[in-house]
């Protein structure tokens, strides 16, 4: 990780607001974005931080920009972007010095001018939390591209406080990217973001004593194309088991779906060898287990442990992967065996009964020895026990 100097501070106290802002390529909308923010915010009274996961030259630009706005900025170039967006803003509040630290997005369907209501309104109302919401009392999310984004916004939203109806109560925008927090509220040790949702995590967690909310108008996105993606909706579904489940659980709900995904192409393959090929269904079986191992490891490394670096490599994985799927045949053929000669049971329904009896164990190989993290780094310990500091160089 790299971090760019920041511009002098004038003042020695600490900014009463920090403003955190993740990017991920958006070259294009940092000189705009920064000319506004010079605008509306007071350098003495306000820093900058840009958490940067970008394949482009957006720190390059962020750089040049810099003349445009007279507030202290820092950038932050993350060389592994864990936790995506949501581990990006985590990084920035662990930076961050401000009483207040507002989050928002680099696009500009967050309007600048909004961030002093959304701080002002946390002063007046002695809340932990303001959301900036498109949802209630006058805001309007007019700026999502298509019918299919609205649906998809609202769809989440609705997803998200049938399954935290307590500690949703009275956000009407759980899935904004536009908040400020209370600074002395945060303990970002508590804090598992995956993917974009970072408030939502944010609130589960740490269920601030009072939350206040200002609306706002969701604007167009200025320049470049939106984040949103398949990929983004899988991770917010798993965000969501994660913190209704915990992690273990949902990793465990996640593979077995999964694996039960998995027995579609293994008794495909199992019926056209024995069916139509004549195979016995013993190697049969053998062979469609090669199958299956090939689709579940795809969707397992892909949906279920793609975040953080790994201990072991791809190559490693798949290897240990298969070979633990091959070696339940010891177990699971003989089994197979006595089901279909002995009881007499269907052969593609002695197969789906061996892999089921089998799941569990795989699972917890899986899970504790396959895809397992690498080493974390020392955790920065929370704002909470933090004192301030100079700004990072």
């Amino acid at each position: 990780m790299t971090g760019s100097s920041p511009t002098q501070r004038s003042a020695p106290h600490p900014p009463r607001l920090t403003l955190v802002i993740p990017t991920y390529n958006e070259r294009d909308n940092i000189p705009e974005l920064l000319s506004q923010l010079g605008q509306v915010l007071e350098a003495a009274e306000a820093e900058i931080i840009f958490v940067d996961d970008s394949t482009d030259d957006t720190p390059t630009v962020i750089e040049a920009a810099r003349s445009d706005c007279p507030v202290p900025i820092t950038v932050v170039h993350r060389d592994d972007a864990s936790g995506g967006l949501g581990g990006a803003v985590v990084e920035g509040l662990k930076r961050a010095q401000g009483a207040w630290v507002v989050v928002m997005d680099a696009d500009l369907q967050h309007p600048t001018a909004t961030i002093a209501d959304l701080v002002a309104t946390g002063e007046q109302t002695g809340a932990d939390l303001v959301v900036a919401t498109r949802y209630a009392g006058g805001g309007d999310r007019s700026g999502l591209s298509s019918g299919y984004r609205k649906a998809v916004s609202g769809g989440s939203t609705l997803l998200a406080k049938t399954l935290f109806r307590r500690a949703l109560a009275g956000v009407s925008d759980p899935m904004s990217g536009f908040f400020a927090v209370r600074a002395a509220s945060i303990e970002t040790d508590r804090l598992q973001p995956l993917g974009y949702k970072i408030l939502l995590e944010l609130i589960v967690r740490t269920r601030p004593q009072r939350v206040a909310e200002v609306p706002y108008t969701f604007a167009p996105r200025h320049a470049g194309e939106s984040k949103s993606s398949l990929r983004e909706g899988l991770r917010y579904l798993r965000h969501l088991a994660t913190l209704r489940l915990g992690r273990t659980r949902a990793r465990m709900l996640g593979y077995g779906l999964i694996g039960l995904s998995g027995m579609l192409p293994n008794l495909v393959s199992l019926w056209l060898l024995t069916h139509l090929l004549g195979v016995h269904y013993v190697p049969a079986a053998i062979a469609a287990n090669q199958v299956a191992i090939a689709w579940n490891f795809a969707l397992t490394n892909m949906l279920l442990f793609r975040s953080g670096p790994r201990r072991h490599s791809l190559r490693s994985r798949l290897t240990r992967f298969a070979l633990l799927n091959n070696t339940d045949l010891l177990v699971r053929i003989p089994l197979l065996g006595v089901l279909v000669a002995v009881l007499h049971v269907n052969v593609l329904l002695g197969n789906a009964l061996t892999l089921a009896v089998m799941f569990l164990v795989r699972f917890v190989v899986i899970d504790r020895a396959i895809f397992v993290p690498a080493p974390a780094e020392t955790p920065q310990p929370s704002r909470r026990h933090r004192e301030h500091h100079p700004m990072d160089t």
